[in-house]
């Protein structure tokens, strides 16, 4: 992955600076809370969710088993449609093949559809590198863009950031890059918008080339799909001569039957819509008709090594919804900054440690920016067990072990900070394998219960400063039942 955040403490440190922001905290309640709500009810209309539900989950885990089958129809289809397929191995890869497409057009400037793709490989800063401008047309991203700032949330890049401080931006930032704000803006969603509409017109009308992402592309066909609640997508997908599209390889669906089940679930669990108010698709290129060229840059980029983790390639099934964000405790406090990558929250701490791998510190916090709660799997909408895969990445970062990075089999090592928690674990693996000591170390505990520390020592205490230590009782369970019911009913 793009090394954008590469400097930025780990999750805890970051944290704690996210929650004693009580403007942030504000912003965000409000944001997810709301957004939340709309969900729940959206979701409630249908009463074939939890089948739907279950759909996407087997059509995600057929096409991952079979993604190698698939990827090779996708691209003779969109070749046979008049695109051209590149394939990236990394960011890099996939930075160099964009700039040198924008750069054979003679142009210095591109306008982009909203892409997580192309924030996670850092194409803007890749592509200004080159000389080359690259404008988001999304509002969101528009405001994360002038802020300098970096998006918080997958649906919602700027969800930390109130109707103030918008204005703020807009007043300051925009006539560098463009039309200026009116000298009058106001902090009125309509007011701001309309600043926005405008500021964006003039460089539709005039951009020779587009740069999006897709939301998912069917293999059959070759076909390109992106959701949208603007319109600004449709105009960066149709204006262009050039359309240049980074898409993740996991994005495919082997059919348009298949493409039927997302496009009901993802609206619902994202925006809380029955159906996006604009749905572009494409398929290859048209005489007068959209864009005249079309290039599909494949990303792979960690995608391939996850792909081999038995447990944890389930993350690849997420069709970015944000729904698990929405539901998270610790993202409603911490925000979306804190996780160090341009996926935050539970799908974050689960996919950006298998993408980059957990070599960093910031990396190996990720596993652990979560209290297990489980909401974040109710309400996904592909069934991913992101608990299940949060507590696999948690042993990893702790015991090392075998895993695939870069294509290739390698053992990793134990993070680092872990020692304690290493050797508390595998003592407790020793005692109960050993019936007899466990037995024995249950009495002394129950027998020596007065004397037990209401915090613990050391490292313990970042568990036992905001908990209280649980009672032992006066006598362990196998004592208890064996006094109470040894000997009846024959057992």
């Amino acid at each position: 992955m793009s090394g954008t955040f590469v400097g930025m403490p780990a999750f805890p440190e970051a944290a704690r600076a996210a929650v004693d922001n009580p403007t942030l905290r504000g912003n965000l309640r409000h944001a997810t809370h709301t957004i939340r709500a709309k969900r729940a009810g959206a979701v409630a209309e249908l009463s074939d969710w939890a089948e739907l539900r279950e759909a996407g989950r087997r059509i995600k885990d057929h096409t991952l088993r079979h993604l190698d089958r698939y990827l090779e129809q996708l691209e003779a289809s969109v070749t046979a449609a008049g695109g051209t397929v590149h394939w990236a191995a990394d960011a890099g890869e996939a930075n160099r093949i964009v700039a040198a497409l924008v750069k054979e057009t003679g142009e210095s400037e591109a306008v982009k559809v909203k892409s997580m793709a192309t924030q996670e490989i850092g194409l803007n800063e890749a592509l200004e590198a080159e000389g080359i401008r690259a404008y988001e047309t999304d509002l969101a991203e528009l405001i994360v863009q002038l802020g300098k700032d970096r998006p918080s949330h997958i649906l919602v890049p700027a969800i930390h950031r109130n109707r103030a401080e918008i204005r703020k931006i807009f007043t300051q930032e925009m006539a560098a890059w463009g039309r200026p704000a009116p000298e009058d803006l106001t902090e009125a969603p309509a007011d701001l918008a309309e600043a926005a509409r405008l500021h964006l017109r003039e460089k539709f009308l005039r951009a020779k080339v587009g740069i999006s992402g897709a939301n998912f592309m069917v293999a059959e066909t070759g076909t390109l799909v992106v959701v949208e609640s603007e319109g600004n997508g449709r105009m960066c997908l149709t204006l262009p001569e050039t359309l240049i599209s980074v898409v993740g390889i996991e994005k495919i669906v082997p059919t348009w039957r298949d493409l039927e089940v997302f496009l009901q679930t993802l609206p619902r669990s994202s925006t809380a819509e029955r159906m996006n108010p604009y749905t572009s698709m494409w398929t290859g290129t048209t005489d007068e008709d959209g864009p005249r060229a079309f290039h599909l840059v494949l990303l792979d980029n960690g995608r391939t090594d996850a792909l081999a983790d038995q447990v944890g390639r389930q993350a690849l099934r997420c069709i970015r919804c944000s729904a698990c964000l929405n539901v998270c405790p610790v993202y409603e406090r911490a925000g979306g900054h804190a996780y160090g990558s341009v996926y935050p929250g539970p799908i974050g701490a689960i996919l950006t440690p298998q993408l980059r791998g957990t070599a960093s510190e910031i990396d190996a916090s990720l596993p652990y920016a979560s209290s297990l709660c489980g909401a974040c799997y109710e309400v996904c909408p592909v069934a991913i067990d992101i608990p299940a895969v949060l507590v696999h990445l948690r042993e990893r970062v702790v015991e090392g072990g075998p895993a695939v990075r870069d294509g290739n089999k390698v053992v990793l090592r134990p993070a680092r900070g872990h020692a304690a928690e290493r050797a508390a674990m595998r003592a407790a693996a020793w005692a109960f394998g050993h019936p007899r000591a466990l037995r024995t170390g249950q009495r002394l505990a129950a027998r020596s219960r007065r004397l037990h520390p209401r915090t613990l020592p050391g490292p313990g205490r970042a568990w036992s400063g905001t908990r209280d230590l649980p009672k032992l009782p006066a006598e362990p369970f196998r004592d208890w039942w064996q006094r109470t019911r040894g000997g009846k009913d024959g057992k």
